[in-house]
């Protein structure tokens, strides 16, 4: 199969990467188009100009013990931009009070009652330390909700005030809407080896310490990542469109309303993705369809350089908490690079799957929302001198119970398609990461079929 002409529908960072590794397969000669149904390139990476330097509003780090994003710069001459976080701690907010985030945890899930002393009851801790006696239950052929079996071992203290904020910080989401197996495939690898507890499986599933940083960043944020992208890919861009359906023909591919090409890579969104192959690939559509979405909104603000915020590197909130913003990253404390500019950043996070009420508030309720939740976990009452609001709707998808046979029946219905690949945050994790190593495998697969 002759493959010089391909289309790459959608335009965040899986979309330019694989249009980015078609272009270095195929070479200069091939037409390689973007095309993206919004306004701007990135996706949910954004970088802003706040105060005195950029600020990510997205995505702002990548898990450091992957390769993917480091190597990636590298190519694209951007190694000096990769940085650390000033190894600070996060706290979690919780009955009025600031505490430190557990540590011996799984996701929040702990391996021992004495990591949530302090943060939960003592009738939790004791029902934790008996979790042991208690026969467990557990089926290696289907999947549960991380509440399911947490709560229903450890107790809802657990999930509101350990579990709930670190899986609302990596999916927008809430233990009741993530599975088990997709979330925690090593948690389920120890249930499944016959653990006898939930304590011990938790126990088996945390990986050892890392020996390198647990995080990385860009030096002046993700926008510069995606301008490198854009350069390197050399492809047609077109913004502002949406494809809607795809249609077989003798020679490849019509996109609508594109035109015809030889191949392509889908690097949409779950929703999209069963639109677009509705009747193409009506396999995949349906199982798409399965996948739903979270938004959330992202308050950045700039605060005086001198104000007296926790020396930590960012601000947890439990769900019972009573507070609409959900986390706070004090990133002047978190990232070094970040701590000389002549003002304090702080991100405000909000919004869980379910509940999209923030992103219908104003710019000005937003903030101020933003503003009276940091005064009252950190007791600082400071108007931002400038901020900078970011909505993102359907910005995550959710890993429920059954993700993985999900994504299982999509890439099955779409193997045998040829001159069709997909990818994206939805099929092998939501992270930045995932998201490159998931376009750098469609692309391989379209170049694979041209040889």
């Amino acid at each position: 199969m002759t493959v010089r002409r391909v289309a790459v529908v959608g335009g965040g960072i899986t979309g330019l990467t694989a249009a980015y590794r078609l272009r270095s397969t195929l070479g200069p000669d091939a037409v390689v188009t973007v095309v993206e149904g919004s306004d701007r390139l990135g996706g949910t990476l954004r970088t802003v100009h706040l105060e005195d330097g950029p600020l990510d509003v997205g995505a702002e780090a990548f898990i450091g013990r992957r390769p993917e994003i480091p190597a990636l710069m590298e190519e694209l001459g951007l190694a000096s931009q990769l940085v650390h976080p000033a190894g600070k701690r996060p706290l979690i907010y919780s009955q009025n009070a600031l505490h430190p985030l557990p540590g011996g945890t799984l996701m929040g899930i702990p391996a021992s009652a004495s990591s949530v002393v302090g943060l939960v009851d003592d009738a939790t801790v004791r029902a934790i330390e008996a979790e042991p006696e208690t026969p467990l239950q557990w089926n290696r052929h289907t999947d549960v909700s991380v509440a399911e079996l947490v709560g229903g071992r450890f107790g809802e203290q657990v999930l509101h005030r350990s579990v709930d904020p670190l899986l609302g910080g990596v999916y927008s989401g809430l233990s009741a809407s993530i599975g088990v197996r997709a979330a925690l495939p090593t948690l389920a690898a120890a249930l499944d080896d016959s653990a006898t507890s939930l304590t011990a499986a938790v126990a088996a599933a945390i990986p050892p310490p890392s020996a390198g940083p647990v995080f990385g960043a860009l030096r002046d944020g993700y926008g510069v990542l995606i301008d490198a992208l854009v350069a390197a890919a050399d492809a047609r861009i077109v913004l502002g469109t949406a494809v809607t359906s795809l249609r077989r023909t003798s020679g490849g591919w019509d996109v609508d309303p594109i035109g015809e090409v030889d191949a392509v890579v889908l690097a949409v969104p779950a929703p999209a993705l069963a639109t677009i192959l509705s009747a193409a690939v009506p396999e995949a559509s349906a199982a798409a369809a399965d996948i739903e979405l979270a938004s959330a909104a992202v308050v950045a603000m700039a605060l005086p350089s001198d104000a007296e915020l926790p020396d930590n590197s960012g601000i947890l909130v439990a769900t019972d908490a009573g507070l609409e913003t959900k986390a706070f990253t004090l990133s002047s404390r978190k990232w070094g690079h970040l701590a000389d500019r002549s003002v304090s950043l702080v991100r405000a996070s909000l919004g869980r799957f379910g509940d999209t009420r923030a992103l219908d508030w104003t710019d000005d309720t937003l903030v101020d929302v933003a503003r009276q939740g940091l005064r009252r976990v950190t007791g600082i009452e400071i108007d931002p001198s400038s901020s900078v609001v970011q909505r993102w709707r359907g910005g995550l998808p959710q890993y429920a119970p059954g993700h993985l046979d999900r994504v299982a029946a999509i890439f099955s219905a779409v193997e045998d398609v040829d001159g069709l690949a997909v990818a994206g945050a939805w099929s092998n994790g939501v992270g930045v990461p995932a998201c490159v190593a998931s376009a750098t495998r469609a692309a391989a697969a379209i170049c694979e079929v041209a040889r």
